[in-house]
């Protein structure tokens, strides 16, 4: 067995919807997956702390009940985060925040998906659009890897129920199946489930 010396984790969230219902809205055209990748013993020792201090600091997040920073309740000022209603703290926060993404280390992927085209362009067939935007992610995270020999895994935001079982199938059946450029092999001694 083959050790490998580093390990990394994948958070993957996305922007936008998989709905292929209403691609003439431009609000609903695109669908964008990103990747973070950082190593992780640097999270552990690095990230959490600084990032658990900050949302602690303007936010009052606790362990029994840790705030998760959500765009969209961030800029509407929305609960936990009516302190940014301030805009003193608001500037604060927004300055520590930038200074705090500044300093980490770590790499961005993103996947941007045209939904209106895809619909156009495969007229019987068509692949999730998220699973697909999904699928091209996982494979430059295992060419990452190899090209490290290293090892990783993925975090996925949580979707809620059917979408969450939908996306461990299909994520599983790239893990077992590989893609169409990168074969099942180089999934297996890669990620550590």
């Amino acid at each position: 067995m083959v050790k490998h010396s580093q390990k990394y984790r994948f958070y993957i969230d996305e922007v936008g919807n998989h709905d292929l219902k209403h691609v003439d809205d431009p609000n609903q055209r695109y669908l964008s997956l990103t990747g973070i990748i950082f190593e992780l013993d640097y999270v552990a020792n690095k990230l959490f702390p600084r990032l658990e201090a900050l949302k602690t600091k303007y936010f009052k997040s606790h362990p029994d009940n840790p705030t998760v920073l959500h765009r969209k309740e961030l800029i509407n000022r929305k609960p936990p985060f009516e302190a940014l209603k301030d805009p003193n703290v608001a500037d604060a926060f927004d300055q520590e925040l930038l200074s705090l993404l500044t300093d980490l280390d770590f790499l961005v992927m993103t996947v941007v998906l045209d939904k209106k085209e895809h619909k156009e362009q495969y007229l019987v067939w068509r692949y999730d659009p998220y699973h697909y935007c999904l699928k091209i992610l996982v494979e430059r995270f295992v060419l990452f890897l190899e090209s490290r020999d290293a090892v990783g895994d993925v975090m996925a935001e949580s979707r809620g129920g059917k979408e969450d079982i939908r996306l461990k199938k299909s994520f599983h059946r790239v893990y077992q199946e590989g893609t169409e450029f990168v074969h099942a092999e180089k999934f297996n001694p890669t990620f550590a489930l």
